[in-house]
């Protein structure tokens, strides 16, 4: 869901937004799609001044996205946006395969005919994607994807958890950084592989399995490049 678009939702439904969602979603967007690069400072004066509200708000905001790993606070420098560190990025895609995997594991009772359906039709678009070589559309439709499957899960906590590293990651994705082109291929048969496990309705631990995998292949891939490119 965009910044936009909750906003708007909130509006219809609440009649308002809270101060700190809004400066929350405000820098978020601008972090993820590049207006605010690594290292930017972000100055909670003027976001403050730009949304209508004192500055405890936007400490807040940052508080969270210091959390989802997006913001990193120095003493004397104040909060900047966090650098894209390598490490981290690998193991957040580790941690996130054994969380994604249970979670697919847990969904996979509940999705219906019609979010099979999707699941098909979004594998196809990242075909497409992959034709015309938009791997950022690629990213978007391989987050579509997943977040399909873990809207069956039950586990609110679970969702939570790996919903905060999809966050983490998503500086990385939406910009198309660290992208392993001959990987993309994969992760759609990956993806067929796991519809089909799913709609067979083959066992729990079958389905965790190769969910997890998938997420553990997008990292070696990351690795093997990087070793091939020193």
């Amino acid at each position: 869901m965009t910044f936009l678009y909750e906003i708007i939702y909130d509006l219809n439904m609440k009649g308002t937004i809270s101060k700190q969602k809004l400066a929350y979603e405000l820098i978020r967007e601008r972090i993820l799609d590049g207006t605010y690069p690594p290292g930017t400072r972000i100055v909670l004066d003027a976001v403050a001044k730009e949304i209508g509200t004192s500055s405890i708000p936007v400490r807040e905001a940052i508080r969270r996205l210091e959390a989802d790993g997006l913001i990193e606070y120095q003493p004397f420098a104040g909060a900047r946006v966090a650098p894209m560190d390598e490490t981290a990025y690998v193991q957040s895609l580790n941690v996130l395969a054994v969380l994604e995997g249970y979670a697919t594991a847990l969904s996979v009772s509940r999705l219906t005919e019609e979010d099979f359906r999707r699941l098909v039709e979004i594998n196809e678009s990242m075909k497409e994607a992959l034709t015309d070589f938009d791997f950022v559309r690629f990213g978007n439709l391989n987050r579509d994807f997943h977040q399909t499957i873990l809207e069956r899960c039950e586990n609110d906590v679970l969702k939570e958890q790996v919903r905060q590293i999809w966050g983490k990651l998503d500086a990385v994705r939406q910009r198309g950084v660290w992208h392993v082109p001959s990987r993309a291929r994969e992760s759609i048969d990956e993806h067929e592989h796991l519809v089909e496990l799913m709609r067979n309705k083959a066992s729990a631990e079958e389905i965790e399995k190769a969910a997890r995998q998938h997420k553990l292949n997008t990292a070696t891939a990351f690795l093997n490049r990087r070793e091939r490119s020193v």
